[in-house]
């Protein structure tokens, strides 16, 4: 059966983002209402959970809340921020993305080599970005048409994208890049790094999408159930071979970004940094599962991994210690994320 475009937006509005009141919401007041929503937003735990994380931080180090360090948090951040946007729309999918940091390396290295072959800067941008563009499609084909797993897809294309990077490099950092290429990982506007700037711009074209198009309310339609997505007449393959296309083209501007702040590229560039973007997205709110999260809830992730990250560096804790607690936020991310659906689940019962 086929539904034309309105019906299917009308059937799969985004499950939290919806800006339609329920009949016991009506018969709210709006103060009520707003009260109501925010208490059984999944992003209300992890938004409280961001502030005290600030508070202490600013009691353990007056260092913390500088306006300095501030800007440095949101520079520091854009990487995994950027790159996370589109890592959202897959884990909404019911996918994961393990070759982000390969994705990342291995675009930045093409780009790199090209520029300091002599080739034009703004040549080297695009070159970045279709590189990584072709290596989401891929995945996005595999996990689509191939109907493979999209864990052991990404997990392949991490190991070849790593290969590919060393091998094109010889194991060796390109320099001496121009300025036109490194300009979008150095530059500020109004005393703001740039690269802060346009992380706050992907996160609203990526809200955007998943709530203002047809096409966002096919990817949370896709997650929470494939084949009922499909038999409503959504084309479900085309739907994750986009998703994973744009999630390629999201790293191929993180690359960007982190060889213009670098100033050159490495080929062990990203290493981890699929960990550090799952558990942003993750701690943010988006189930694994499919079918549920927000741009909202991983930009308060990300940002409270930035916070984390800033903070213990400010208190010459260990970088060890960071990768650890990275790894048990996402464990407790999970957890609460399974104690919240089941209280969202019990209040739902309760309200008829």
């Amino acid at each position: 059966m086929n539904l034309n475009t309105q019906k299917l937006e009308d059937r799969v509005l985004p499950p939290e983002t919806s800006a339609l009141p329920t009949l016991a919401e009506r018969q709210l007041g709006w103060g009520a209402r707003t009260w109501r929503r925010i208490k059984l937003s999944p992003t209300t735990p992890i938004f409280v959970a961001l502030i005290l994380v600030c508070v202490v931080m600013s009691v353990l180090t007056d260092r913390f809340f500088r306006a300095a360090n501030i800007l440095n948090i949101l520079n520091q951040s854009a990487i995994v921020g950027i790159a996370a946007v589109g890592a959202t729309l897959v884990i909404i999918t019911a996918g994961i993305d393990l070759s982000v940091g390969s994705n990342i390396a291995l675009s930045g290295m093409v780009a790199a080599t090209f520029v300091a072959g002599g080739g034009d800067g703004v040549l080297g941008v695009i070159l970045a970005l279709l590189v990584s563009t072709l290596i989401g499609a891929f995945n996005g084909a595999s996990v689509a048409w191939l109907n493979l797993a999209p864990f052991i897809v990404t997990l392949a294309t991490l190991g070849m994208g790593r290969g590919l990077t060393l091998q094109l490099s010889q194991g060796q950092s390109v320099y001496d890049l121009p300025d036109a290429f490194n300009w979008i990982g150095s530059a500020s506007v109004f005393g703001i790094p740039f690269a802060s700037v346009l992380t706050v711009l992907m996160f609203i074209v990526g809200h955007l999408i998943l709530n203002n198009t047809v096409f966002g309310h096919k990817v949370y339609a896709t997650g929470g159930n494939r084949e009922a997505a499909r038999l409503s007449g959504i084309k479900d393959r085309q739907t994750l071979f986009f998703v994973y296309g744009f999630a390629g083209l999201c790293a191929g501007i993180s690359a960007v970004v982190l060889v213009g702040r670098l100033g050159s590229a490495t080929p062990t560039a990203g290493t981890g940094l699929e960990l550090q973007v799952i558990a942003a997205v993750v701690i943010g709110g988006t189930s694994l599962f499919g079918g549920k999260g927000s741009m909202f809830g991983t930009f308060v992730g990300v940002l409270l991994i930035g916070v984390i990250n800033n903070g213990l560096t400010l208190l010459n804790v260990s970088p060890f210690w960071v990768q650890f607690v990275q790894a048990a936020m996402i464990f407790l991310a999970v957890l609460l994320d399974s104690f919240n659906s089941r209280r969202l689940a019990r209040r739902k019962v309760t309200a008829g």
